[in-house]
């Protein structure tokens, strides 16, 4: 996606305030090895700007969303964000459900012939939800250490 101050510049070019709090917000995107929760996030921003409100962090959020800076994935624990990836063409995830590991799915699953009832789509998202080889590997092995 971009370094925090290409970031910022593309805010700048949008006509957006650059704040302290939004380049902290990225850089802390920028750090972050898996998904964030709002949670998360509202709870970095409280350790260095105290007072700040939850709406305030959402409301960034949504804009870092709406700029494509951060994508969002529904978990089934609820909604996570990370820092969008590098990937120019249009593609999809798989994800691990224990370590978040994501990598690229390089094709779209879904053809406009698969589309019923002339519904016209705009716009989709489609992520697979399992364990990377490594996570899938690791309770096999676990087990196999308790068994000795």
């Amino acid at each position: 996606m971009g370094t925090t101050d290409e970031i910022m510049q593309r805010m700048s070019r949008k006509g957006l305030r650059i704040t302290e709090q939004r380049k902290t917000m990225v850089k802390l995107f920028e750090s972050a090895t898996g998904y964030l929760t709002p949670k998360d996030v509202y709870e970095h921003m409280q350790q260095v700007y105290p007072g700040l409100s939850f709406d305030t962090v959402y409301r960034n959020l949504r804009l870092l969303l709406d700029m494509d800076v951060v994508e969002q994935i529904m978990f089934e624990d609820g909604v996570k964000f990370k820092l969008s990836c590098e990937e120019e063409h249009h593609h999809h995830h798989m994800i691990c459900l224990n370590c978040e590991k994501t990598l690229p799915i390089r094709f779209c699953p879904m053809s406009e012939t698969d589309v019923p009832g002339g519904f016209r789509v705009v716009k989709h998202k489609f992520e697979v939800f399992g364990y990377c080889e490594n996570c899938a590997a690791a309770p096999a092995a676990s087990a196999s250490e308790s068994d000795s």
